[in-house]
């Protein structure tokens, strides 16, 4: 499996573990770097030390493999992560939520592979202008924040593959071999997979939340908070609560309240079902165990090659 993605980041699959926050510690990456991927470590639950710690203990646990640091441009304190990732020598830099002209150069002149998370083509040839050097392409089924335009994945990487030149990586509703090769026969050459990884045994998500997302069924995550961010939540009394608020007009600084600080951790790293943030996709409901990191990707390139066989024999 040798393409434009693989070459870029190293690797032997083109396989990207989404930085999650609050899912995505180093022990995740480093398993997924370590079994042919690229692990992601999430940085947006950390403070600089934190994450200073995450990449050192990453480091030490991959046999010399490549992985990255997701960055949201939302962070408060993003110029401290990205003194951090200079000094740790992290190689690759994957930024999402803004305008990736900000540090797009600064990273690319300490020669730092950058790619920005997109989910409309305007925004994805604006990362192609500001010098990225992959882009992912996040459709309206995925985990967590979310584009407003609520495209799919399927009609969304078609559109940023006419739209760019640079290596386009799909993210959102994708979980197994044959989604692989859907996404990569729809133009992609790599995918961005979270909310499996978020129910593996690396994963840094509370048990409680890994047992809600196996036990997901079709139509129990839905796009919510649209006034503020769009996010996609697993339904629960939160979420309720969200839905009620909304329905009733309230504003966005009531919204806000409702909101809180700490209640994404509330939800997925300390477990709380009820009051907590749970953000997962709607490829949740396939989901039905917790695996090992390995395990998935094996699994994965397993089914996409024996999926890709199937087709090819069909003609």
């Amino acid at each position: 499996m040798d393409n434009r993605v693989t070459k870029l980041f190293n690797i032997k699959y083109p396989i990207i573990q989404a930085g999650m926050i609050w899912c995505s510690g180093w022990e995740l990456a480093a398993a997924v770097t370590n079994a042919g991927g690229l692990g992601v470590i999430g940085s947006g639950s950390m403070y600089p030390d934190v994450l200073r710690e995450h990449i050192q203990k990453c480091k030490k646990a991959t046999n010399n493999g490549i992985f990255a640091v997701n960055i949201p441009m939302l962070y408060p304190d993003i110029d401290k992560h990205m003194e951090v990732i200079v000094s740790e020598g992290v190689k690759v830099v994957f930024t999402s939520a803004g305008n990736p002209k900000t540090w797009t150069s600064f990273l690319k002149e300490k020669g730092i592979i950058v790619v920005h998370v997109i989910a409309n083509a305007k925004f994805a040839q604006k990362a192609e202008e500001a010098g990225v050097d992959a882009i992912v392409a996040e459709g309206f089924e995925a985990g967590g924040h979310n584009g407003r335009e609520e495209t799919t994945t399927f009609c969304l990487i078609p559109i940023i593959k006419k739209a760019v030149k640079i290596p386009v990586i799909a993210a959102g509703g994708i979980a197994t071999g044959r989604a692989m090769l859907a996404s990569m026969a729809l133009g992609a050459e790599g995918v961005q997979i979270g909310s499996r990884f978020v129910a593996s045994e690396e994963s840094s998500a509370n048990i409680n939340f890994k047992n809600a997302v196996i036990k997901s069924n079709e139509g129990d995550t839905k796009l919510t908070l649209k006034q503020l961010t769009p996010v996609r939540l697993l339904k629960n009394k939160f979420f309720d609560d969200v839905q009620n608020a909304e329905n009733n007009s309230a504003s966005v600084d009531e919204l806000s309240k409702l909101l809180g600080r700490g209640r994404a951790k509330k939800g997925m790293f300390e477990g709380d079902l009820i009051e907590g943030e749970l953000e997962i996709g709607q490829v949740a409901a396939i989901i039905k165990e917790i695996k090992s990191a390995k395990d998935i990707i094996d699994e994965i390139i397993t089914e996409y090659k024996q999926a890709k066989a199937e087709l090819i024999k069909g003609f």
